[in-house]
């Protein structure tokens, strides 16, 4: 990932670009009308899949660990951990690898500390290996980091040949120093220039979105960068999600929307917000290139990035990039139509507690069917469903089907789905209520049915109705009660209840299946008013950087904040975020209001613009219209009066979220 602060000074130096703001006003609602061309624009047979392979630059920067070295070691490791054979082939350089100034022919020079044999040598070892070299510059007078390497602006032509006589086969062309030149007219030059060489090169406009390339690129590049850098970040990553799923309408073999460079295994998420990631960058058809060392990356990373049901998702030939069918309540159900027929279905869970994700064959495209068979990509096992596609998903989590109407559907038992109704909120020492059930969606019935429910040790878990049932037909349920008490003095925090079920086929096939969820012993809020800084949160969820109490944002590591300033007013107490942000507290049906000053922060100068929303139980009580950091601090306060859980949430405001720090100036809550 890049720094965050080194990409707000990438756009401080990126010339006479509009309107101070990463990614174009109006991004996250284009104007959808399909792209003229509907065949390869290039029309050169380069990218007709989505390109897939590594860049350094989110796990190295510009660091010495970026060097020959590493770029050879990750292609041994593409052949050596099955990458190469899952589809990934190209080994890009990202910045840094040339010197700051250009030898007396006006040529790039490599650095001889971090390539001492030169580009071409590392391009000849990548290519023994059967894949490919891809290399960066921008489309200015220099790229994008701070010690000013050489552009290609006005050395085109130049920069292009040496590239093709290096054997480079991918070029990232960046957009800082561009002087104000027009982004359509920089692009295209380079574009030419590729083709004059006479060597196929890949190439990746990488123009941040500000001038909608998606409108004018087809017939200048292979894939355009649709959104602001990505770093690795819950909160980021949902933002680029937003902003690039409303562009589907543009993508095609040969010319893809570019949501940036994945993060999987950087260590900023967990791994089921890393399959989140991974998920749905292939249901988006978007290109998949490795952004962590890999000479470092854990079993879960390579079981990740090496999910070959996924990639085919991602490269399947029809091309079309995955569109939203639904998404209220943070519940999205985003369906791409393939090549065979069939539908990928990513059910993703945007929200920090679990959900039920539910669809059907019909609402996602499929034709009416007797029933069809439904594939876990994750799980990579198959069933028969009647026509519901459902499934609870974890927190941030993400289920990913390939549904198809299959006249072989009957060869596959019932589709089973786990859930649990009743809040997973307790308090110690107070027995709660849970109630788990499992559904058939199948077509066929479910037999000799079973459900367990297990938590940490020391607690108690008891089931207060049957557990089994001797069959389940089509949309019926078993609902088990279970009665769960944390022992006393368990401290606040997340605990793991994991939800499991058995039953049999009609063919007597075993069927098991688990779903993992997570139970928060909580504490009533103090009565009276108390600062919201001061009590403890359920989650925090922030776009760049933490959560902070009592400080803004920073934007990069705890306690980088400053004091909460907005319009000149300095705050001692609140909580500062960075959009898209959402923090949620326990109230216990025992707590009437909040209460805050909101705004964006000063430290931001006069970027940023956000909306600010208070939840309760589920219900948006409260909110703002887009606030900007010309704007003073605006009271904000709701009614909660009966609400277990309250979230105030911030969004970008719709145009991605580049200096979007929003605070919750003395914020408060009554009970």
């Amino acid at each position: 990932m890049r720094h965050p602060h080194t990409r707000t000074i990438r756009r401080r130096v990126a010339g006479a670009l509009t309107a101070g703001l990463l990614c174009a006003a109006g991004l996250a609602s284009p104007a959808l009308a399909a792209p003229a061309h509907a065949a390869p624009a290039l029309a050169d047979g380069l990218a007709l899949t989505p390109p897939m392979g590594f860049n350094n630059w989110n796990s190295t920067h510009c660091r010495a660990d970026f060097d020959e070295n590493m770029v050879k070691g990750i292609a041994d490791l593409f052949v050596d951990k099955g990458l190469k054979d899952a589809g990934y082939q190209y080994v890009n350089l990202d910045d840094c690898w040339a010197l700051p100034r250009r030898d007396a022919d006006g040529k790039l020079v490599p650095d001889p500390a971090r390539f001492p044999n030169g580009i071409k040598a590392v391009a000849d070892y990548v290519h023994s290996k059967g894949l490919k070299l891809g290399i960066y510059t921008s489309a200015g007078t220099k790229t994008c980091n701070s010690a000013g390497f050489p552009g290609a602006l006005g050395h085109e032509y130049s920069d292009a040949a040496q590239f093709a006589d290096w054997g480079v086969d991918y070029l990232k062309y960046d957009n800082c120093n561009n002087q104000g030149v027009d982004a359509k007219q920089r692009y295209t030059t380079m574009r030419d220039a590729l083709r004059a060489t006479g060597r196929p090169i890949v190439y990746s406009i990488c123009e941040w979105g500000e001038n909608k390339p998606w409108q004018w690129a087809s017939d200048v590049g292979h894939l355009w960068r649709t959104t602001g850098d990505i770093s690795d970040s819950w909160g980021s990553m949902l933002s680029i999600l937003k902003q690039n799923l409303p562009l589907a309408p543009y993508a095609g073999p040969g010319h893809w929307n570019d949501p940036d460079m994945l993060e999987v295994g950087n260590g900023g998420m967990s791994d089921t917000e890393y399959r989140s990631h991974f998920s749905l960058w292939s249901v988006m058809a978007a290109p998949l290139l490795i952004g962590t060392d890999l000479r470092k990356a854990s079993p879960s990373t390579f079981d990740i990035l090496d999910n070959k049901e996924v990639i085919a998702v991602d490269q399947d030939p029809l091309g079309k990039q995955g569109t939203v069918v639904s998404s209220a309540g943070g519940r999205w159900v985003v369906a791409k139509e393939m090549k065979d027929g069939s539908r990928a279905v990513a059910l993703f869970n945007e929200s920090g507690t679990a959900q039920r994700i539910a669809t059907t064959a019909a609402a996602v495209g499929l034709p009416e069917a007797p029933a069809y068979t439904l594939r876990d990509l994750w799980q990579h096992s198959s069933y028969n469903t009647a026509g519901t596609v459902a499934a609870t998903v974890p927190a941030h989590g993400t289920v990913l089907l390939r549904v198809a109407a299959d006249p072989h559907w009957a060869a596959h038992p019932p589709a089973a789905e786990l859930g649990l109704d009743g809040s997973p909120l307790l308090e110690a020492a107070t027995p709660a209520t849970l109630t788990s059930t499992l559904t058939d969606l199948g077509r066929t019935s479910a037999r000799h049915v079973s459900v367990s429910l297990t938590g940490p040790d020391g607690w108690t878990v008891r089931p207060a109705s049957p557990t089994t049932a001797t069959a389940l037909a089509t949309g019926r349920t078993l609902r088990t009660a279970w009665k769960v008490t944390a022992p006393p003095g368990t401290p606040t925090g997340p605990y793991a209840l994991t939800l499991r079920a058995g039953y049999r086929s009609p063919a007597g096939e075993l069927v098991t299946s688990t779903l993992p969820l997570t139970a928060s012993v909580v504490v009533r809020p103090p009565s009276g008013t108390s600062y919201l800084s001061d009590l403890p949160w359920l989650s925090a969820s922030s776009g760049w950087g933490p959560v902070e109490r009592d400080t803004s944002n920073g934007e990069s590591a705890a306690g980088d904040g400053h004091p909460i300033t907005v319009g000149g007013t300095v705050y001692a107490k609140g909580l500062g975020a960075h959009a898209p942000s959402d923090i949620s507290f326990y109230t216990g049906k025992v707590c009437e209001k909040v209460t805050a000053d909101v705004g964006v922060d000063d430290e931001k100068g006069t970027r940023g613009t956000v909306t600010f929303e208070i939840w309760a139980d589920g219900t948006k009580v409260a909110s703002t219209g887009v606030l900007t950091n010309a704007m003073p601090a605006q009271p904000l306060s709701a009614d909660i009066t009966g609400a277990q859980v309250v979230r105030l949430v911030v969004t970008d405001a719709g145009d991605g979220n580049d200096s979007d720090h929003a605070d919750w100036a003395d914020a408060g809550l009554s009970c």
